[in-house]
C-alpha cells in the first residue's frame, strides 16, 4: 500500500509492446500536451471524447493546440454505447477526412468505454498510431486505460474484437474525479478492492477505510488508493502482457460480472457493481470447492458493503448467465474462472460443474447486507 504524498506521482508502465509512465495528480488535462511525451513527427492530435464531457476534452485540446498540434475533436457516445464497431467506424471515416497520419495521435478522453474504443481506433488506423489515454473515472484510472488492452462490444458478448495497443502516456487527473456522480465513483472503486484481494489485501482494506472521503470525490483519499491499483496493473502487465498466464488475475469477478452485463444489456448496471457481484460469487465458489475456507465470502460481502457496492439481491436465470460465462475470453478448453484460495493468492481454475455454478448464481437472489 502505498503512503499518501502531497506531490504529483508517476507510475511507470515497463510492457513488451511499450513503455510510459502513469501520471498521476491534479491539475493534469493543463499539462496534457507537455506529457503526452516526444510525438515525434506528430502535426495534428484527434480527441475522442464522451459527447457528455465537452469540458475536459477542451482543456486537453488547448493544451494539444499549445504544443503547436492542430486539434480535430471527436465526440462519441458515453458508456457502452461507445464500444460498438459502427462507433469505430465513424471515426475511421473521419481521421481520413483530417487527415490523420502515422505519427499523430488520438487522445482519449473519458470513461473506460472511451479508452477501449479509442485505444481501438488507434491500434488499427494505419495499423497503429499513438495514443495517449485521459481516464475521468476511477475505473479508466485504475483499469481500462492501463496495459493495452483495446476493444468493442458484440451482441453476444463483451469486448470480444479487440487488439493489444500500449499507450504512449496515461494522464489520470483526479480532479476530474470530483464531477462524477458518486455511485460512478463507488463503481470504480471495486476495481481497486479487486486489484487488493488479488494482489495486496492492505490496499482493498484501505479502500473501505477511506470510503466515505473517496466516494465523496476527494483527491488526497483518492489518490492513494488509485495510484496502489495502478502499481498493481504496471506490475502485472511489465510481467504479462498479453494475458498468457499472471494477467488473467486481473479478471477476479469479471467472468460472471460481464454476464450479468450482458444479461441487463449494459443498462442499469455499473461494471463495478457486475464486478462485485462477480467478486461474491467467485468467493462461494472457492468455499464451495474447498480451493478456500469458510469464510472467504463472508469476508468479502463485509468489504464490499462497507463500500455500498451490492452483493446480492440480483435475480438471474442461472443457465443464461453460465451460458454468458462461456463467451468468456479465459474460456481456453472449457470455462476457467479467477478464484482465491486466500486475499492475496489467486489461482485460475476450470470451472466446477454447472450445477454447483447455478446454486451460487441463485444464491446472489438474497442479499446478506439487508
Amino acid at each position: 500500500m502505498t503512503e499518501d504524498r502531497s506531490a504529483d506521482r508517476s507510475v511507470p508502465v515497463d510492457a513488451p509492446g511499450g513503455s510510459y509512465a502513469v501520471h498521476i495528480g491534479r491539475g493534469l488535462l493543463a499539462r496534457a500536451g507537455e506529457l503526452a511525451g516526444p510525438l515525434a513527427g506528430a502535426e495534428r492530435a484527434a480527441i475522442v471524447h464522451a459527447d457528455a464531457l465537452p469540458g475536459p476534452a477542451e482543456a486537453v485540446a488547448a493544451a494539444f493546440e499549445a504544443r503547436g498540434l492542430e486539434v480535430r475533436r471527436f465526440p462519441i457516445p458515453a458508456g457502452e454505447d461507445a464500444k460498438r464497431l459502427d462507433v469505430v467506424a465513424e471515426l475511421y471515416r473521419r481521421f481520413a477526412e483530417v487527415p490523420l497520419h502515422r505519427a499523430d495521435p488520438v487522445v482519449a478522453v473519458g470513461g473506460g468505454a472511451v479508452t477501449d474504443t479509442a485505444g481501438f481506433a488507434a491500434a488499427t488506423w494505419l495499423r497503429g498510431v499513438p495514443l495517449v489515454n485521459v481516464p475521468t473515472t476511477v475505473l479508466g484510472m485504475v483499469d481500462a486505460a492501463i496495459g493495452g488492452k483495446t476493444g468493442v462490444d458484440l451482441p453476444s458478448g463483451k469486448n470480444l474484437v479487440g487488439a493489444f495497443h500500449q499507450p504512449v502516456a496515461v494522464l489520470a487527473d483526479l480532479d476530474t474525479l470530483a464531477t462524477l456522480p458518486a455511485a460512478e465513483r463507488r463503481a470504480g472503486l471495486a476495481e481497486v478492492v479487486k486489484a487488493g484481494l488479488v494482489a495486496d489485501p492492505a490496499l482493498a482494506e484501505a479502500t473501505a477505510t477511506r470510503a466515505t472521503a473517496a466516494i465523496a470525490g476527494h483527491p488526497d483519499a483518492l489518490a492513494p488508493l488509485v495510484e496502489g491499483a495502478v502499481r498493481i496493473k504496471a506490475h502485472v502487465v511489465g510481467a504479462d502482457e498479453r494475458e498468457g498466464g499472471l494477467r488473467a488475475i486481473l479478471n477476479y469477478g469479471h467472468t460472471l460480472g460481464h454476464a450479468l452485463e450482458r444479461l441487463a444489456g449494459y443498462t442499469g448496471l455499473r461494471h463495478g457493481e457486475a464486478v462485485s457481484l462477480g467478486m461474491v460469487f467467485a468467493a462461494r465458489v472457492a468455499e464451495a470447492t474447498g480451493l478456500a475456507a469458510p469464510g472467504l465470502a463472508d469476508g468479502h460481502v463485509q468489504l464490499l458493503s462497507r463500500l455500498g457496492l451490492p452483493v446480492g439481491g440480483i435475480e438471474v436465470d442461472p443457465d443464461a448467465a453460465i451460458d454468458a460465462m462461456a463467451t468468456d475470453k479465459k474460456a481456453r478448453g472449457g470455462l476457467r474462472l479467477v478464484l482465491l484460495s486466500a486475499p492475496g493468492q489467486p489461482q485460475v481454475v476450470p470451472a466446477p460443474e454447472r450445477a454447483l455454478m447455478a446454486e451460487l448464481v441463485r444464491s446472489l437472489a438474497k442479499d446478506p447486507a439487508a
